[in-house]
């Protein structure tokens, strides 16, 4: 009999496994994958997040494991810098085989249980509360493990959360879609996103001195892409910024095929239930344009653990403390889901624009925007009034140039 049974050993669940299990509770994390192995991602891993994985005790193993740090930013070609948040001066985006493995790694070190290549087929019920899984093994075998609470940590399309019937609010569909790929051979040392005629590309270093190189386009050419899916991937760049388009022809190789992918819905999931809880993509979904997926991860995790650590040592009850656990992810997530699914419509509205123009014109307002873009300030934050009146008093903004938003 377990605490917790995680479904899922990725970037969610993982760190949640770990956290309970340094608390002493009994923790079982069961995956259908085996690790290393890879997944599709953007791989960033914001200053919120690195903060997190310094605080755990892990950053030092993922500097060991030889990725790239990341010390500067580029956003289109007027806004460059970089935020110190919390003390975090570089961040990484390391290879999914690296980071996972490193995150199961954890949780094992810390005592809790993990089976790899185990698929959930189904959960367990008692009085209309879940209480345990039933699966197979690699070979076929089924098993059921029994626990006082069971996570899906399972992505996107969770089957905890489709076992349970969790249902989707909030959903905003998909604007675009995205493809990359990895490359020797480049000396960029940072990370860079700029865009153009509805289409963006981003590159940023990784693991083995190589480069993820991104692009992105509205869906309504998804079907154009995909009939030329190397040389579309090209076209973007050389149309954004043809001297990289040019590197990347003349010194970048190729090492992987390209992994392209129509933006899922974004969405918010009830995740939380008697004797169940969501975590990660499986509960709450954006797009990856603002590259907060893992970060997100992993400071949702740690809440999650406060809150069930909270119920299983008896300070409150269970169910009532994961409850609050989805009410402050929901808030305190609102206003970067919002701001994610208004950019990544790869339009921005006059009022991003004014404010951008006004950040790239003071050093105040180079420091707030790059603080946004690293998760120390709240989007809601940035673009209020009062914010944005302070900014365009720092940029000497026109009178007639100045946008708010609306009075709600």
């Amino acid at each position: 009999m377990y605490d917790v049974i995680v479904v899922g050993a990725r970037c969610a669940g993982s760190p949640l496994a770990m956290l309970l299990a340094r608390r002493g509770h009994r923790v079982l994390v069961v995956d259908r994958n085996s690790f290393p192995s890879d997944t599709v991602s953007t791989h960033y891993i914001l200053q919120v997040g690195m903060a997190r994985l310094r605080d755990w005790g892990l950053l030092d193993k993922l500097v060991a494991t030889g990725a790239t740090p990341v010390r500067r930013q580029y956003f289109s070609t007027a806004l460059s810098g970089f935020a110190e948040i919390d003390g975090i001066t570089e961040t990484y985006a390391p290879r999914r085989t690296v980071l996972d493995e490193l995150l199961v790694d954890a949780a094992r070190a810390a005592g809790a249980e993990v089976l790899e290549k185990f698929t959930v087929t189904d959960l367990v019920w008692r009085d209309g509360r879940v209480v345990g899984v039933r699966g197979s093994s690699a070979g076929g075998h089924e098993q059921e493990f029994r626990a006082g609470f069971v996570v899906g940590a399972d992505g996107r399309n969770s089957t905890v959360g489709n076992l349970v019937d969790a249902e989707y609010h909030r959903v905003v569909p998909p604007a675009g879609f995205f493809a990359y790929n990895y490359y020797d051979g480049l000396d960029w040392d940072f990370h860079h996103l700029t865009g153009r005629d509805l289409q963006w590309f981003g590159t940023w270093p990784t693991n083995d001195n190589q480069h993820l190189v991104a692009v992105m386009r509205r869906l309504d050419r998804f079907a154009e892409f995909r009939a030329d899916v190397e040389g579309s991937f090209h076209q973007v760049i050389d149309q954004i910024v043809p001297e990289f388009g040019a590197q990347l022809r003349d010194s970048g190789r190729r090492a992987e095929r390209f992994r392209v992918m129509r933006y899922p819905d974004n969405y918010y999931r009830r995740s939380a239930g008697p004797g169940w809880a969501l975590v990660g993509d499986a509960g709450y979904h954006k797009d990856p344009f603002t590259g907060w997926g893992i970060s997100d991860a992993l400071v949702y995790a740690e809440l999650l653990a406060d809150k069930l650590h909270a119920g299983l040592s008896g300070a409150q009850p269970i169910d009532e403390a994961v409850r609050e656990y989805e009410q402050s992810r929901d808030r305190r997530s609102a206003s970067n889901f919002e701001f994610t699914c208004t950019i990544a419509e790869l339009t921005p509205p006059p009022l991003h624009r004014a404010a951008y123009r006004a950040a790239t014109s003071s050093e105040l307002g180079l420091t707030q925007y790059f603080t946004l873009v690293g998760g120390g300030l709240d989007a809601t934050e940035f673009f209020g009034r009062d914010n944005l009146q302070v900014l365009y008093d720092a940029a000497g903004t026109p009178t007639a140039e100045r946008l708010f938003p609306a009075q709600p």
